[in-house]
């Protein structure tokens, strides 16, 4: 059955891969639902029943303070775009789509899909390939605990193939998963993250090609790449997006253009599996304001800024790396330090990785010293380990401080 709505077909690479097979049957057949917005938008706007009258804020009404946030929303926000918060936003976005193609390296908008936050967009993955109560995906831990959450959510099966911990390595086994997916052919999908959360670590794109070219696995290869901008260039995997049919590469704006507060997540991929998931989506998922606000972050200007704090932030890193090092009851860094975090080990009095030790540091700190890290010593390879952010200089200083007190 052919694709609803699908205008190009995209790559073919590699031979043994069929999107089609992968897509549940009521998916596959879906008729999408047609919103209004879809057919007119301008004119007299008489068909999506909203309010005329206009969007009721204070500001807009009575000439008040909206306050210091929304003010300052609003003020990025064209009068036009003020004036039509009454209306339903575009369903589509094409304009931040072609931002993001662009800056990203895929040809046109029909390579990309937004979400509301890359939690959506995985979701969306699921629901879309996936049947509740029968198939099966493939995550490496330690890695982002929302693939399993959303697995749950969805009544679909989760295969552990844990990555390659020692040292702190953090890379795939591709031993243990090609014999993976010999014992189980019929595999969804395979998350992998890089750079790793709570690792830190790049995925090598030439490690990521052999998986995607494995004949043995015939689903598709979700890359989640929420960290990539802080790794060194030119190892995204949105590079193989053009060239392979079976990969798509989750990014978001909440990390290094610092917009996690307006929840837009967006997935590269292929134009035949970003149709499923249009024809699949909500009607309005994204904002006009979350769109208006990502648009500016994505102009010449904005992506210079981000790459401004981006460089500010990996040289905190390096200096939040030296600091920790030189404290006694700090053991190893680990990881590859590609984020904007650090994953650092606390020793007990033996000088061996502890995960009691670890959580009086995290309480501590957080509960009186008004330091909040995270504790990862529960994760598999992450045996008495804090995760530190990488904040401003000062943060920073003050984070290596507190912990050093608190182990001497």
């Amino acid at each position: 059955m052919p694709i609803l709505g699908l205008k190009s077909p995209g790559p073919s690479n590699p031979a043994h891969f069929s999107l089609e097979s992968l897509i549940r049957p009521n998916i596959l057949a879906l008729q999408p639902y047609r919103c209004a917005r879809d057919d007119y938008s301008a004119g007299v706007l008489l068909d999506a029943n909203e309010n005329a009258m206009g969007p009721s804020l204070p500001s807009l009404a009575n000439n008040t303070d909206p306050g210091p946030i929304a003010a300052q929303t609003l003020s990025l926000l064209s009068d036009e775009e003020v004036a039509s918060l009454n209306r339903y936003p575009s369903p589509t976005h094409d304009d931040l789509k072609r931002s993001i193609a662009k800056f990203r390296g895929v040809p046109n908008e029909e390579w990309v899909f937004l979400g509301v936050g890359s939690d959506e967009v995985i979701d969306m993955l699921y629901r879309v390939l996936c049947v509740p109560g029968k198939d099966r995906v493939m995550t490496c831990p330690p890695t982002y605990g929302m693939y399993k959450v959303t697995a749950n959510v969805n009544d679909v099966g989760v295969l552990e193939v844990p990555l390659i911990t020692e040292d702190g390595a953090f890379q795939l086994d591709e031993k243990a998963m090609h014999d993976a997916f010999k014992a189980n052919p019929d595999l969804k999908m395979l998350f992998i993250c890089s750079p790793g959360n709570p690792t830190g670590t790049l995925i090598p794109l030439d490690v990521i090609k052999r998986v995607l070219e494995n004949p043995l696995f015939k689903g598709v290869v979700v890359v989640d790449e929420a960290y990539i901008d802080f790794a060194p260039e030119n190892n995204s995997a949105a590079s193989l997006v053009n060239e392979y049919a079976n990969v798509c590469v989750t990014q978001t704006l909440s990390k290094s253009f610092g917009l996690a507060a307006i929840r837009l997540g967006y997935l590269l991929a292929p134009p035949p599996l970003i149709q499923i998931l249009t024809n699949t989506k909500a009607p309005y998922n994204v904002s006009l304001p979350t769109a208006s606000l990502a648009l500016s972050a994505l102009s010449i200007e904005g992506i210079a800024t981000m790459s401004l704090a981006v460089a500010t932030l990996n040289q905190n890193r390096k200096a939040l790396v030296n600091a920790l090092s030189e404290i006694k009851g700090v053991g190893r860094i680990l990881g590859g330090n590609h984020a904007n975090f650090v994953l650092c080990e606390i020793l007990d009095e033996d000088g061996k990785p502890s995960n009691k030790k670890a959580v009086e540091v995290y309480k501590t700190m957080a509960e009186s010293r008004g330091v909040v890290v995270r504790f990862r010593g529960s994760e598999r390879g992450c045996e008495g380990c804090l995760r530190v952010t990488v904040g401003t200089e000062e943060e920073c200083r003050e984070a290596a401080k507190q912990i050093a007190a608190l182990l001497e």
